[in-house]
């Protein structure tokens, strides 16, 4: 109960306050406070305890505090000074809009007693905004017979500011079409309209760009633009335009297909599909269709065909333009084709005279035209041939030309001509056409024969079989045809007693020569004629050459022993000493072979002695010499049997025997007693045969001998020769060759030839060598071993 009752007290204490609270609030009155907005946070706006009519202290005592409706604080109360302040920066525009006046409500509490003061605080405007158009760009669309006097509502502005600084007017910038009126709808708010002051025409100007101001009334006024975009609609009013009404052009000749020719523009004033504009040909030609395409929307006119200045020149061409309500125009282009040097020129032979004989005059040699298509420079030609040409060229008029000789001409320097005949037009580029002409040389009998040499040399060897080929001679003629053809023919010789006739022929084409019959080097060696080559040309031409023929020895001829003599009488006996030294000369045999060079090149070699190991030969000179010392013991006869043979091949070879007597002295007789030798011959028959053959032989070689030299010296006296003994013609050849120093002796020889008599015997004796005087008892004969034949031991008897 007790708690129950200090309950009561309370709550009725509580009741108490609420109702003594309203008692004051409906007795206290309520107080107007206004401030600008934006105004810095501390600003003072009134003196709370002067209006409230409070001490200084009674606000801190009583707990004075402010409290707005929206809870929030705007203002600040200093309870020390009682001054109101700002407590932040206010926005009229965003605490109330649009609303004027902008109130805002708010208490002033205080305790002791409680107390309640109803107040306001109106936020006062300043022009802190500025119109603002919603969009920056306007578009309006107005068509071009719209009448003086349209109307065309615009958009407006929109200020946040309020009063007198709120939206007041609008201007539009300075044109010759519009001006701006205003209208005021029923919630007050103020917009523009615009007032069409003067007829549109779309080919004049299609789109006008208008600025729209708004002002507000602040001070100073506060403005905000947008931009108005009149579009002017079009009507088809206005037919289609081209800027030229003749257009020209030039166009090169070679230009590619698909080269811009030219473009040609039409203008329409209208707009839209009005304006939209195509081009076509009118009443074009079928060829121009053919070379040219005109773009229906660019106007574009390109070439489709290869134009020809040489052909056609230039075109006409009617182009004609439409717009989309169906209005055209026209016009012309006249398209020049212009030549260029694309032609080159052409050669047309009239004639041509080919061959042309040498050694003639001048000739004409070819008559010719040149044309060139182009026209202008690009048709303006000169031709020109190689200078290094014996021709000329020589102009005719109307671009006909001669091609003649310069001079004679030589077929034989130059039997064909190729002639270029170069024509260059004066066009850029220049342009050239070479034509090729064969001039051909024919020949005329002027060149004779030429031989390859001027004489020839040929070889055959002796013994040759007939009909056998021994060399050519070769001429040739510079000439052609029959004037070239050589014919070949023998020569009377200049030795009337040369038998050429029977010694050698020659093939008249080809000029082969032939032994007739075999020849023999010791009879003729050599010999000389005259062969001459004719050319079948009218008339004909000759020449001659010398042919040298040489025949060539064989080794034919066997060498011939001079001595010892072997004619088959007795045998020559050589007498030896037996104090003779060892390389005492016995004899020396003596050979020569008819044959010359290497066949005629001698050697000696002993083939059988009585005694081997006695007697040597030596091998070049056929030197017999004694190789030891004579004893007594040695037999007093001795039998050599020595060989001969040349160097040919194969080798002829010849024997010969020497018979050699040891004695003691010279005095002693060489010869068996006749008693010895009729016992000899009582001994062996054999023996007395022989001699008597021997004796025999010997008597008819002394006739022989004897009857030689007579003849010999019947001939010497006739040829004032001096004379000497002479040896039997018969026993060697008589066309032998004297040559000095060539022989296969190693040095000269010179030996007597004499009979000897009154020993039984004839024959030969070859007494010494190297003997310079003829002995008294014989007229004897020299013969030389080294200069008589070339390369042999052969001998000269004079």
């Amino acid at each position: 109960m007790e708690a129950g009752g200090l309950r009561c007290p309370r709550q009725r204490q509580v009741l108490f306050i609420f109702l003594f609270w309203g008692v004051s609030l409906a007795g206290s009155g309520s107080g107007r406070y206004s401030v600008t907005e934006e105004t810095e946070r501390g600003s003072f706006v009134a003196n709370l305890a002067t209006d409230l009519g409070l001490g200084d202290r009674e606000l801190v005592a009583r707990g004075a505090r402010v409290v707005f409706d929206d809870n929030k604080q705007h203002l600040l109360l200093d309870l020390h000074t009682g001054d109101l302040l700002t407590n932040e920066k206010l926005d009229r525009e965003k605490l109330c809009g649009s609303t004027e006046p902008c109130m805002l409500n708010f208490q002033i509490l205080m305790d002791n007693p409680f107390q309640i003061y109803q107040a306001e605080l109106r936020v006062r405007d300043v022009n802190d905004h500025s119109p603002v158009f919603l969009e920056k760009e306007m578009l309006l669309e107005i068509p071009e017979n719209s009448p003086v006097g349209s109307l065309f509502l615009l958009e407006s502005a929109k200020d946040l500011d309020v009063g007198i600084n709120a939206l007041k007017s609008y201007t539009i910038s300075p044109n010759s079409h519009f001006h701006i009126k205003m209208r005021v709808n029923p919630d007050h708010r103020i917009y523009p309209e615009l007032v069409l002051d003067k007829s549109l025409d779309y080919e004049e100007q299609s789109e006008l760009s208008l600025i729209l101001t708004a002002l507000d009334g602040g001070s100073p006024p506060r403005s905000g633009s947008a931009s108005v975009r009149v579009v002017v609609l079009d009507i088809n009013d206005n037919t289609p335009e081209f800027e030229q009404p003749f257009y020209e052009v030039k166009i090169p000749e070679n230009s590619f297909l698909g080269s811009l020719v030219v473009t040609v523009s039409a203008r329409d004033l209208d707009a839209g599909k009005n304006g939209e504009i195509s081009y076509t040909f009118s009443h074009a030609s079928e060829d121009i269709h053919k070379t040219f395409e005109i773009n229906q929307k660019s106007g574009e006119v390109s070439l489709m065909a290869s134009l020809d200045f040489e052909t056609t020149e230039s075109y006409s061409i009617i182009i004609q333009a439409t717009d989309g309500g169906g209005l055209f125009g026209k016009s012309t282009v006249r398209i020049q084709v212009v030549d260029v040097n694309d032609n080159a020129p052409e050669v047309t032979v009239s004639s041509i005279t080919s061959p042309i004989p040498e050694n003639s005059p001048e000739t004409v040699v070819v008559v010719f035209s040149i044309r060139d298509r182009d026209s202008g420079d690009n048709g303006r030609m000169f031709c020109s041939i190689p200078e290094d040409l014996p021709f000329t060229l020589k102009p005719s008029g109307n671009n006909y030309y001669t091609l003649e000789t310069a001079g004679t001409l030589d077929r034989e320097s130059r039997a064909q001509y190729n002639v270029t005949i170069t024509v260059t037009d004066m066009g850029t580029p220049r342009l050239k056409t070479e034509h090729n002409i064969t001039v051909l040389v024919s020949d005329i009998n002027d060149n004779a024969p030429a031989f390859t040499q001027t004489s020839y040399t040929l070889f055959i060897p002796e013994n040759n079989s007939p009909a056998m080929h021994i060399g050519s001679v070769s001429a040739t003629d510079r000439d052609a045809g029959a004037n070239a053809q050589v014919t070949y023919s023998l020569l009377p010789p200049q030795d009337p007693s040369l038998p050429l006739d029977s010694l050698v022929s020659i093939n008249a084409d080809n000029g082969h020569l032939f032994a007739l019959r075999a020849l023999d080097f010791e009879a003729l060696q050599a010999f000389e004629f005259l062969v001459g080559a004719t050319d079948r040309g009218s008339p004909a031409l000759s020449s001659q050459a010398l042919v040298r023929v040489q025949v060539l020895d064989a080794n034919d001829n066997a060498p011939f022993v001079l001595y010892p003599l072997q004619n088959g009488s007795a045998p020559c006996t050589e007498l030896v000493p037996r104090a003779a030294e060892p390389g005492y000369l016995v004899s020396k045999v003596v050979a020569v072979d008819s044959d010359s060079g290497q066949n005629a090149w001698l050697s000696y070699q002993l083939l059988k002695a009585t005694e081997p190991g006695l007697f040597s030969v030596w091998a070049h000179n056929g030197e017999v010499r004694t190789t030891r010392l004579l004893s007594e013991r040695d037999a007093a006869k001795h039998r050599l049997l020595l060989l001969v043979k040349d160097n040919g091949e194969p080798p002829l070879s010849a024997s010969v025997t020497l018979h050699v007597l040891l004695v003691d002295g010279f005095s002693q007789p060489y010869l068996p007693l006749p008693e010895v030798a009729a016992a000899e011959a009582q001994t062996d028959p054999l023996t007395v045969y022989l001699v008597i053959a021997l004796a025999s032989v010997s008597s008819l070689f002394l006739f022989s001998v004897l009857a030689f030299i007579a003849v010999r010296l019947c001939r010497r006296g006739r040829a004032s020769l001096v004379g000497g003994c002479s040896v039997p013609e018969a026993h060697f050849p008589g066309h032998l060759v004297d040559v000095s120093g060539t022989g296969t002796l190693s040095q000269s020889y010179q030996y007597e030839v004499c009979l000897t008599g009154g020993m039984g015997t004839d024959e030969f004796k070859f007494l010494k060598p190297i003997i310079p005087n003829i002995p008294p008892q014989c007229p004897g004969k020299e013969i030389e071993g080294s200069p008589t034949f070339r390369n042999s031991f052969g001998f000269n008897i004079q």
